[in-house]
């Protein structure tokens, strides 16, 4: 079925989009990652400017995270005060992730610009996780760590000005390192169109120190707002978030989540992570392909009935 798409301008096939969206889920509940440093790639893939793809995703993301910080914080597993902080530094990371999305559109590189960052994101986490999982082939298994949150907080980090009591992370450390976290978080999801989970769940941990067991909670809840205000922006300053769009990709995320849950018991260590790393530089290696690489044919036309 062919569905007109008002802000991207064009007629996609709803199926394919949902399918394209339920594989991304799958991915995501097979893999616990996201999937959003994925949809937008295959969104481009697609045929969708790369511009209504970011900000039509960023909104896909507000629906999934909400879901997740929701079930996070039954269990008590979000540290309110401490997702507040990385809020109000999200806030600000999504003004000037905006103006820096606006300035390349009127420069006319908000496509190239999406493109070669995404290249650059997909590149490394592929890369690290290959290196990753080699490296822990190679040595000999040494038992868990003991203590995931063993490292102290580093002492330029408790050197810092305006420090603050955050009880439920059993923490006494300067706000301006949460919202700076939160500051990074802001830019990426009004840039890229992303979370950026791969580095704040680890800035949090290794940075501030907090205990793991509430740094997925609590960076879920940073990532409603800041996805909220990018996409919100978006819509108004960029006009680029596509509703029809967002809509599909919603459904079939959930859809595709619950199946990968099921499989989820078939991918273990090792083979789970080299899997998703052979996925994530096969995408980048088609990213470099379109964008580098001369098409043999650099004109056509196509005549629509």
């Amino acid at each position: 079925m062919q569905i007109y798409l008002p802000i991207a301008e064009m007629a996609v096939s709803a199926e394919t989009v949902f399918m394209l969206s339920a594989f991304v889920g799958l991915l995501s509940g097979i893999f616990g990652v996201g999937g959003g440093f994925l949809t937008t790639p295959f969104l481009i893939f697609f045929g969708i400017p790369p511009a209504v793809s970011v900000a039509t995703q960023a909104s896909q993301l507000v629906a999934s995270s909400m879901a997740g910080a929701m079930g996070h914080f039954r269990r008590g597993n979000v540290d309110i005060k401490m997702g507040l902080v990385m809020v109000s530094g999200g806030a600000v990371g999504s003004v000037v992730g905006i103006f820096i999305f606006k300035l390349l559109r009127y420069l006319g590189q908000i496509d190239f610009a999406i493109s070669f960052l995404y290249i650059i994101l997909l590149g490394g986490i592929g890369t690290l996780m290959i290196i990753e999982s080699f490296v822990s082939v190679l040595k000999k298994k040494e038992g868990v760590r003991k203590a995931f949150n063993d490292s102290k907080v580093s002492p330029w980090v408790l050197s810092l000005p305006y420090k603050m009591r955050f009880p439920r992370s059993k923490l006494f450390v300067s706000a301006l390192v949460p919202a700076g976290i939160g500051f990074v978080g802001g830019v990426l999801a009004s840039v890229l169109g992303i979370g950026g989970g791969f580095l704040i769940v680890p800035a949090m941990i290794y940075i501030l120190g907090m205990p793991p067991l509430l740094v997925a909670g609590t960076s879920l809840f940073q990532v409603i707002f800041t996805t909220a205000a990018a996409t919100i922006m978006h819509a108004l300053m960029n006009h680029t978030v596509d509703i029809v769009l967002g809509l599909i990709l919603i459904l079939g995320g959930v859809v595709g989540a619950q199946f990968g849950v099921i499989l989820a018991r078939f991918f273990k260590g090792q083979t789970a992570r080299v899997t998703l790393a052979i996925i994530i530089l096969s995408v980048c290696l088609k990213l470099v392909v379109d964008l580098f690489v001369m098409p043999v044919d650099l004109f056509s036309a196509e005549y629509i009935r």
